[in-house]
């Protein structure tokens, strides 16, 4: 057993006296300039371009580099995302895998096209097609030129390992191509179908826009919240109560539906409510929501547009919520995500009330030309005077 080992000449451990100390740390170390100098490194020994060529005979990893929006120099959240990614692949790289190391520019999207409006002063799709089109899409271009470059320059100072230079952007000639090759060979294949599915949609632009563009666009609003009967034609002088907080969209209305194991109730008036929700009410009559499915109605504006020839029955949803409303719920196929589908498992007809500037259509009487907010109160105003309006209050809640 050693004992009392000590360093120096003729010690055991001689040359550990002689070692360098580490250099103090400065009281304020100059963050970017250490940054700066591992990237001139980086740069001057070509340790991307060697690390690359070590793996490249090894195990293929496949990383999709799914395309940044170029619209604006690089932001924190880009920056974020782009660490993430850039530790998967070096950890990979690490593991010897071979990559490709793409990077992707998205260059196309309402992001850049508002960007481009408002530089403008356009503020319609009218008038972008006014201003020109083609001057149009040269202006949006010029913003993913520039945006692409400052985003790359930002990402290269971040210390992300690309292949820098051979990027691909989405409106190259060649990544439209393959996107049209592939949908060849769907179709050949016997995948691809013609239908319809509902999507957000925004009528200052007239087009349709996805749920990355309605990210952050949430927010507390005052809506109306109404009751409404629907009077039944088989049972004279009764009527079921829906509640809506979208008046617009009654003039759409196929459907009521009613939860199938919930328990309604006939008040004296003769209106038709999920009993759960009127605990003080006295009923006449009661009946489980499964017996009312198949309840043929009147549409509150069968005068107005196709909804005439529409035969509006009661239909069972579980999903019906007891805890607001009325407990029967108006359900337009054309006007909504959850109502579409609950359409088209009970075959229920379609029915698209506006156009793409958000505008009814001419067949809608006295409602064409209005917008959705400037129908509500011409709406609401109809029932009252028919009758149909049982209660009309406001609403908060969360909308884009």
């Amino acid at each position: 057993m050693l004992v009392g080992l000590t360093t120096g000449p003729g010690c055991v451990f001689p040359r550990i006296g002689r070692l360098p100390m580490f250099a103090p740390l400065p009281d304020k170390p100059d963050h970017d300039a250490l940054e700066r100098a591992i990237l001139d490194l980086w740069e001057r020994e070509g340790t991307f371009a060697q690390v690359r060529e070590k793996n490249v005979a090894g195990p293929r990893f496949s990383f999709f580099d799914g395309p940044v929006t170029a619209n604006k120099a690089l932001a924190v959240h880009t920056a974020w995302g782009r660490t993430l990614k850039d530790v998967f692949q070096r950890y990979k790289a690490l593991g010897g895998f071979h990559q490709r190391h793409q990077n992707g520019f998205d260059c196309q999207g309402l992001w850049i096209e508002v960007g481009v409006e408002k530089s403008l002063g356009l503020n319609s799709k009218r008038e972008i097609e006014e201003y020109g089109l083609a001057e149009f899409a040269r202006k949006c271009r010029d913003v993913v030129v520039w945006s692409s470059e400052e985003l790359t320059k930002g990402s290269v100072r971040l210390g992300q390992w690309m292949d820098w230079g051979r990027d691909y952007f989405t409106f190259s000639d060649t990544n439209i191509e393959y996107i049209w090759r592939f949908l060849r060979i769907v179709h050949e294949r016997g995948w691809l179908t013609l239908g319809h599915r509902p999507t957000e949609w925004c009528p200052r632009c007239g087009t349709s826009i996805s749920a990355h563009e309605l990210h952050g666009s949430y927010e507390e609003k005052p809506d109306p919240s109404l009751q409404v009967r629907f009077r039944l034609r088989d049972r004279p002088g009764e009527a079921i109560v829906i509640w809506t907080t979208t008046p617009w969209t009654l003039p759409a209305n196929v459907a009521a539906s009613v939860k199938p194991d919930a328990e309604y109730g006939r008040l004296e008036n003769g209106d038709w409510v999920a009993v759960a929700l009127y605990p003080d009410e006295r009923f006449v009559e009661r009946l489980r929501g499964a017996e009312m499915v198949g309840w043929r109605y009147e549409g509150p504006f069968d005068g107005l547009g196709p909804g005439g020839e529409v035969e509006h029955v009661v239909i069972p949803w579980d999903e019906v919520s007891l805890e607001t409303g009325t407990g029967i719920v108006h359900t337009a196929p054309g006007c909504g995500g959850e109502d579409f589908e609950l359409g088209r498992a009970h075959g229920l007809a379609v029915l698209t009330p506006v156009d793409e500037s958000g505008r009814f259509y001419p067949e809608y009487g006295w409602l064409h030309g209005l917008s959705t907010t400037e129908a509500t109160d011409q709406i609401v105003g109809d029932l009252d005077e028919r009758g149909l309006l049982a209660e009309a209050t406001t609403i908060t809640h969360s909308f884009p």
